[in-house]
Formats: C-alpha cells, sequence, structure tokens
C-alpha cells in the first residue's frame, strides 16, 4: 500500500521580525467581539486545522479588540481587561488606534517594555463615522505626514523589545481620495513588519464587493515586507481564491469567522494543501456556542450574566442556516444564564446537519455607502493646518474619555 503523500503548503508561513506564524492568517480585530473569549475559540480551532494539515507551531495571529493609546497609557481598567491575554496566547497581539505620534509611542512602549505583546498592529483602516470625523482610523493617511510620524515613533519605541508593528489600512477615503499606495511606501520605509489591505474605501464601510486587484496593486508597490488582504473572505476558498488573483502573503479574516470560528480549522487546512473542512451538525455548532458563552463568563470575572449577555449578539451568526424558529431564536437573543442557555439549546433538534449554501456567504454587516464624516476642511489638502492639528490632539484626549 502506497503511503498518503503529503500536502504541499499554498504559502510559506507569515514571517513578522522575529514572529513566524505556520499558517498566514489573521483574525481581524472587531469592537466586541475579538475578546480573549472569542480568540481562544478561534486559536483551538485553528490548531486542529494546522495539524490536519500536518503542521505544527504557531497556528494564525489572532488580534484583540482595537484600543486608544490614549486609554492604555494613563491604563483605564476596561482597556486592561481588553489588552489581558490568556496563558494559552502566543503570540500575543494588540491593535492601537491613534491619532498623535507621542501618545501612541508612549503605548507602544508599555506594551513591549511590560511585556504585554508580542505583535502591535496599527488601525487605519477604521470607518465608524466617530473615529473618522476626528481624523482617526481610514481618515488618517490622507495627511501622509501625521501618518509617517506614528508609523515611525510606534516602530521606533517597539523595536528595542525586537516587538513587530503592523499596518492596517484602506484603499482610501473615497474614490476620488486613495491613499494606500502611498501609505503602504510610508509604512514599508519606516520599517514595519507588514502592512494589511481592506480592499474597500472607507465610504463603502462593508458595502458592495471588496476590489481585491487593489491588493495586487499594493503587493507590487510594497515589495520587501509581506502584504495580507482583507475583505470578503467567508470561506477557505475565498481565502485560495484572494491569494491566487493578487499573489498576497498571507489574508486577514473578520466577518467571515463571526458565529464560525471553525473557519480557522478550514484556513490553516486550506493553507496547508489539505481538503479538510469543519461542516460541523447543530449538536457541533451549539456545543461551541456554550464554550464560547462558558468562556465569556471565565472573560468576566465569573459574572453569568454579563458573559450571557455578551454571547446574545452571536447567537444569530451560529445559526446562521440552521432550523429554528422565530421564537426559539428570540428566547436565545434575550439568555440570562448558563442554564437558561442549556434548557434552549436541549429542545433544539441537535441532529440537524450542516446547512451548505443557507450557512455560507456573507455575514455580518453590510450596510450601504456613504459620505465620510470628516474634520472640517480635511480633504483640502494633506498637509495639517493649526486648527487640524489641535482639533486632532483633542480628540486623542477624548478618545481616552478624558
Amino acid at each position: 500500500m502506497s503511503a498518503t503523500p503529503t500536502p504541499t503548503p499554498v504559502l510559506p508561513p507569515l514571517r513578522l521580525g522575529r514572529l513566524v506564524i505556520e499558517s498566514p492568517v489573521v483574525l481581524a480585530p472587531m469592537a466586541g467581539i475579538t475578546n480573549r473569549a472569542f480568540r481562544r475559540l478561534c486559536r483551538e480551532y485553528g490548531a486542529a486545522g494546522l495539524a490536519a494539515g500536518g503542521a505544527s507551531g504557531a497556528t494564525s495571529l489572532y488580534v484583540n479588540e482595537m484600543v486608544t493609546s490614549r486609554a492604555l497609557v494613563e491604563r483605564h481598567e476596561a482597556t486592561m481587561r481588553l489588552i489581558a491575554h490568556g496563558p494559552e496566547e502566543r503570540p500575543r497581539s494588540v491593535q492601537l488606534y491613534s491619532v498623535d505620534p507621542v501618545t501612541a509611542g508612549q503605548a507602544a512602549r508599555m506594551l513591549a517594555a511590560e511585556d504585554r505583546a508580542d505583535h502591535i498592529d496599527l488601525n487605519f483602516g477604521c470607518p465608524v463615522p466617530k473615529v473618522t470625523r476626528k481624523g482617526g482610523g481610514a481618515a488618517l493617511p490622507w495627511k501622509l505626514e501625521l501618518f509617517r510620524a506614528i508609523v515611525a515613533s510606534v516602530v521606533a519605541a517597539a523595536q528595542p523589545y525586537a516587538v513587530p508593528v503592523t499596518v492596517k489600512m484602506r484603499v482610501g477615503i473615497d474614490a476620488e481620495h486613495v491613499t494606500y499606495l502611498e501609505a503602504g511606501r510610508i509604512a514599508e520605509g519606516e520599517g514595519a513588519a507588514a502592512v494589511a489591505l481592506h480592499a474597500r474605501t472607507a465610504a463603502q464601510a462593508y458595502s458592495g464587493a471588496a476590489d481585491w486587484s487593489a491588493i495586487a496593486r499594493l503587493k507590487e508597490v510594497v515589495t520587501t515586507i509581506p502584504v495580507l488582504g482583507n475583505g470578503d473572505i467567508f470561506s477557505a476558498e475565498d481565502a485560495l481564491a484572494m491569494v491566487a488573483q493578487t499573489g498576497c502573503d498571507g489574508v486577514v479574516v473578520g466577518r467571515g469567522c463571526l458565529g464560525r470560528p471553525w473557519l480557522f480549522a478550514d484556513l490553516a487546512a486550506a493553507f496547508a494543501g489539505s481538503p479538510e473542512r469543519v461542516r460541523p451538525d447543530l449538536g457541533e455548532v451549539t456545543s461551541v456556542l456554550r464554550r464560547h458563552a462558558a468562556y465569556l463568563v471565565e472573560f468576566y470575572d465569573g459574572d453569568e450574566l454579563r458573559g450571557c449577555r455578551d454571547i446574545r449578539k452571536h447567537i444569530a451568526w451560529y445559526l446562521k442556516g440552521f432550523p429554528a424558529g422565530s421564537s426559539l431564536r428570540h428566547r436565545l437573543a434575550l439568555v440570562d444564564s448558563l442554564q437558561a442557555l442549556d434548557d434552549l439549546i436541549g429542545s433544539m433538534d441537535l441532529s440537524a446537519p450542516w446547512p451548505g449554501a443557507a450557512a455560507e456567504g456573507q455575514r455580518g454587516r453590510a450596510g450601504s455607502p456613504r459620505v465620510v464624516a470628516l474634520p472640517e476642511g480635511w480633504l483640502d489638502s494633506p498637509e495639517l493646518t493649526p486648527a487640524q492639528r489641535a482639533q486632532v490632539a483633542q480628540a486623542e484626549f477624548e478618545a481616552s474619555g478624558g
């Protein structure tokens, strides 16, 4: 009998400074989602997928929720909770938001010097109005020198501790104000370990289709560090298609894993060259849902009500495509204890098989295109005016709750 051939990896491991990530996949930070509980689930599945492909080591990179640099420097209790990692989490990844180079550098130095992170990601991709109207997120790369100063400050602060810094961004503010190519060149030049592109503009938010051709163009411009693609990855096959079409060095996954942490098993297996895929029945899905709820209770220091309130928003994602009546879904969305969750799960037909196409495809928010909220006169010039500089400084202060 002939031996089973060893799968051929689709991509080599992702190298970010001293870090080697066996599966070139990054969990995108999502507010209210990628806390320690959800990251733990994704990591467990990623390890299983890597094993299915015959590999071992650090699976993917699982980034925590975005935290503001000012709040981190001031050690706000909620922010310190968000950056806390479990003992199983290596490498530990933190995403920073800032509009001020000095504060960003201080936050990065704190994370690195106090051994709170092994990797720092910088958020220049958030399209949320409360962020962009203050010049942050996806609005900031339009001000090229401010963008350069923040990246340089964080890289300089993290470098003595060998903590790699990556940059996540969008195509631009809108179709008339495209920033990603120049921002990519700057990030590369200032010592970023990789750049990730969500292939939409801020004006698109999460609507329409991501323009993967932009990822290919960025890859042509940024040649000495990895380029990661983000946008419309809802399956392992989507990820493989993005790599084939763009030549990117890895992928960043956000909405595609909502209610489906086993996507990381599929991705790890796919990039290792294995056809193995997870197709759970309802019993398996509700078991993951229940484990997620228990991890959330643990995350909230045993506060069962708080953990159950948090799991509510995940329920529709977990049950997508499965037979569950509106009454049951409504009761699940009001669950207030683990016992109540157990009782409701026990009333379901747990033998229901994976529903196939009904459970696949887009999940999470989509919305529609919009006019991006920006500071007054923001698009008049790539240079900061004195008034805008003062406004940005105030925004950094306000981001801390100060």
